[in-house]
This record gives structure tokens, sequence and C-alpha cells, in this order.
């Protein structure tokens, strides 16, 4: 398994992760606004296909690190997004939108566990990414909030949220070939 996510076609990032369980603790942090906002966003989700997924950023929250890049001052005081829930099968598989802006297409997310020899194979696929650009955002994006909620589950210290962020968003600008 690699720690970066795979290109699956040119619009499609999966990202594999082997996370401490049980599956039901692991599915409370995608699904419980309070547990997810200590790893991703906060917000209310209606567990029903057509349902709401609300998504509030404060990445601030995630760590010790409280500087903001230049490239995303604009999100320091808080961001939101919504979208709708597309799929939800308790504890197995979670898929929702992500409401697009002038930058960005309308995607969708999709999060499978699986328990494996005592763990929990988290599988996050990032489906109809409008170009390179966007996938390089948003694996750089998914690595750094992944290894918040590695962080969370195994009970450890954040990791510097975006000094993470930099280092694999860097990474994602080598790996992910021009198309």
């Amino acid at each position: 398994m690699s720690d970066y996510g795979q290109m699956i076609d040119s619009q499609t990032l999966r990202i594999e992760r082997l996370l401490p369980g049980p599956i039901d603790r692991v599915w409370a942090h995608l699904v419980d606004s309070e547990k997810r906002r200590k790893w991703f966003a906060r917000g209310d989700f209606d567990l029903r296909p057509g349902g709401h997924a609300d998504l509030i950023f404060q990445h601030s929250e995630l760590s010790a690190e409280k500087t903001y890049p230049e490239k995303f001052k604009a999100m320091e005081n808080g961001h939101s997004t919504h979208g709708e829930v597309l799929g939800c099968e308790p504890p197995h598989l979670l898929s929702f939108s992500w409401a697009g802006d002038a930058a960005h297409a309308s995607s969708e997310v999709t999060f499978e566990l699986e328990p494996k020899d005592g763990k929990v194979l988290l599988t996050l696929t990032h489906r109809k990414l409008k170009d390179r650009a966007q996938m390089v955002g948003v694996g750089g994006g998914w690595q750094a909030h992944l290894a918040m909620l590695e962080d969370e589950l195994a009970g450890r210290e954040h990791r510097g949220f975006w000094t993470l962020h930099a280092e694999v968003a860097a990474e994602y600008e080598k790996r992910i070939p021009q198309f």
C-alpha cells in the first residue's frame, strides 16, 4: 500500500490507509460531526441517499500549527461547502457530493471501510475531478487530513497540518502526470 494516492483515471484519485480499529470507531469519525471536526471538518450529514452533507472547515483546529500559507489565507476564518449524501451503508460505505465553486467543478467522495487483520482498511475515492490542478490539490488535502485522522485514532498529537499539506502537495505535483 502506497502512502500516496493513485490516479485511477484522469478524474479519479484513490487513497488507502490502514487505521486502528475497530470499524465502528472509524465509522464514527466519518459521520459524527464532533469527531470529524478533529481531523477534517464539522457539519451535519443526513445519512440517507439524497440527504444533505454540510462541511464546515476550521483548519486552525486540526493541529497546534496556526499559521496559514498565503495560498490559503482566505480560509483562515473558516469556510464551508455543501453536498448531498449519495450512499450510506453503515459502517462500510459513505459517499457524498462535494459542491464546486468558481475554481472547481462538483465532485464525489467515497469512503469504504473494511476490517483487516484487527485494523480497518479505509479506501477514499475522489471522483469527477476537473483537471490535474484539482487532482494535485485534492491529493495534498486528503493526504494531510488523513494524517490527522491517523493521529486522532492513534491518540497522539496531530502533526502540523499546513506543513504536512505543503510537503505532500509538492510530492503530488511530481507524481501526478500532466494530462
